[in-house]
């Protein structure tokens, strides 16, 4: 017996199959990371192609079948067209998809994760959104997400021995996932990175979501850049502990 089911999804990832063919690859709202296959979907005549493509928000229609999932109907709820006409906007959404890929291989319904990517597609979306802002959009969903993901930074205390962190020097643990103090840094002698009071306060209102503080927010430079290392270093660190994990 042939089951029918439907429900709405981001669209993170296409692949081509034989001549017509694609595979998409969507975090949806009731079923968390299906893989969808469209049969003839590249096809000109298609009636598919109308309302699903890659970046998108789009009510689907599939069957179950022995092995796989076959797309049935499909229809835009959101094509997110000015991210898509955006290179900067487009950027950070490609990388968005990419976390999602590479954290999320399972079928699991996760509300958290489906609000994230509504919430965080729609802030890149905003026409007023300023340029030089998208890159932050980015920092926004990964620390949520990954917090989500069970992988929340400690920032408020020392990681280490749990005291309050004094401003004047602090640091970064990836190992440890959060804010390690001066004493504990000398005492251990550990490889950390060196960070300041300013971005450990970006990272607390990134957490938060306290969106009406950060969009005001100016940012010096060498705090964004102190972010994206931060941002940066921590996503190999936890890719690498995935990718262990699955060997």
């Amino acid at each position: 017996m042939t089951v029918h089911y439907k429900t709405e999804g981001f669209v993170f990832k296409g692949l081509d199959r034989l001549e017509a063919d694609k595979v998409f690859s969507v975090f949806t709202l009731d079923f968390g990371r299906i893989e969808v296959f469209g049969k003839s979907i590249r096809k000109i005549d298609s009636k598919l192609k109308s309302g699903i493509e890659i970046f998108s928000l789009s009510e689907i229609a599939f069957i179950q079948g022995r092995n796989k999932k076959t797309l049935t109907d499909a229809l835009f709820v959101d094509k997110f067209k000015n991210i898509k006409q955006n290179p900067e906007k487009f950027e950070i959404v490609k990388n968005i998809s990419n976390l999602v890929d590479n954290f999320i291989k399972n079928e699991e319904k996760d509300l958290e994760v489906f609000d994230l990517l509504n919430d965080s597609f729609g802030k890149l979306n905003d026409n007023l959104l300023p340029v030089s802002y998208c890159p932050f959009i980015y920092y926004y969903f990964f620390w949520n997400f990954i917090s989500v993901l069970g992988h929340k930074p400690e920032l408020s205390k020392c990681v280490s021995c749990y005291e309050v962190l004094n401003p004047e020097k602090l640091y970064f643990s990836n190992n440890d996932g959060g804010v390690v103090c001066l004493k504990c840094y000398s005492d251990q002698k550990r490889d950390l990175l060196d960070v300041n009071s300013d971005t450990v306060k970006i990272l607390r209102l990134i957490i938060k979501k306290d969106w009406s503080i950060l969009s005001k927010l100016k940012i010096e430079k060498n705090n964004i850049k102190l972010l994206d290392k931060i941002s940066g270093d921590y996503l190999k660190f936890l890719l690498s502990n995935y990718s262990n994990q699955n060997l």
